[in-house]
């Protein structure tokens, strides 16, 4: 137990953990934004399954850390860029990324998709429902794999205990389970911010794509870039709140 008492290894639990918070926020806001496609009552449920399933890839690529790091040694060549398998998992990632966002955008803002037969019995109606459901976990479960690649390579970088490494990866996700619902609500809530969020996980699609070809575009400009925007928009939130409140004010005098 006397391990327990080194501060180097608080010190490496706690950067680690802020680490893993920080790079699952994207992992957050595409979770929450295909749950925000799912009746009500299914969406506490998705949210647990596709943050459980965050955790156990992160935990069982953990565990196949030679595999995991085996994963950076070139299989081909083309052009004279080494392709890795990590590479080819970012850029599949990427893409599919790139692609689900770019769907979601048009949905949000030509489309507004409507789920489910408008007009079916009710064991129809129900049988499209599961079948969206399992499809939405399929597709976090795919981008669950392609963050927690990143995540977990990012993780032995910095720390060289197998134990550390868990408890910070389960320590996380108790966090970002905790945080995605009031997420998933806010977004839910103010439609403007959902399309800002699918543009910052467009972003992110394009940064994963670039790593593949050895790329590296830091995180930090795309956080700093997306703060920036959910700054101004949360201006534009206050701004609309005041004018509805005034609205309604005159309308009550009237």
């Amino acid at each position: 137990m006397d391990f327990l008492l080194d501060p180097n290894l608080w010190i490496a639990f706690a950067m680690l953990t802020s680490l893993e918070i920080v790079l699952g926020i994207d992992n957050i806001i595409f979770i929450s934004i295909l749950v925000g496609r799912l009746p009500a009552a299914q969406r506490d449920q998705a949210r647990r399954l596709g943050l459980g399933f965050a955790m156990v890839s992160r935990l069982l690529l953990l565990f196949s850390l030679s595999w995991v790091m085996g994963l950076t040694a070139d299989l081909f060549h083309v052009l004279g860029q080494g392709i890795s398998g990590r590479d080819l998992v970012l850029l599949l990632g990427g893409l599919f990324l790139l692609y689900k966002a770019s769907h979601e955008i048009f949905v949000e803002v030509e489309a507004r998709e409507q789920d489910g037969p408008p007009a079916a019995d009710a064991a129809a109606i129900k049988a499209a429902g599961q079948k969206l459901f399992w499809m939405i976990i399929g597709q976090i479960a795919i981008i669950d794999i392609v963050f927690s690649l990143d995540s977990v390579i990012t993780a032995v970088g910095m720390v060289d205990q197998i134990g550390v490494m868990v408890a910070a990866v389960v320590t996380s996700v108790g966090v970002m389970l905790v945080a995605a619902k009031p997420i998933g609500e806010f977004v839910d809530r103010h439609p403007s911010v959902k399309v800002l969020a699918l543009a910052f996980l467009v972003m992110v699609g394009m940064a994963l794509t670039a790593e593949a070809f050895d790329q590296h575009v830091p995180k930090g400009y795309i956080y700093a870039a997306m703060c920036f925007s959910l700054a101004v928009e949360a201006l534009n939130i206050r701004a609309r709140g005041k004018r509805r409140a005034a609205a309604a004010e005159a309308s009550s005098q009237a």
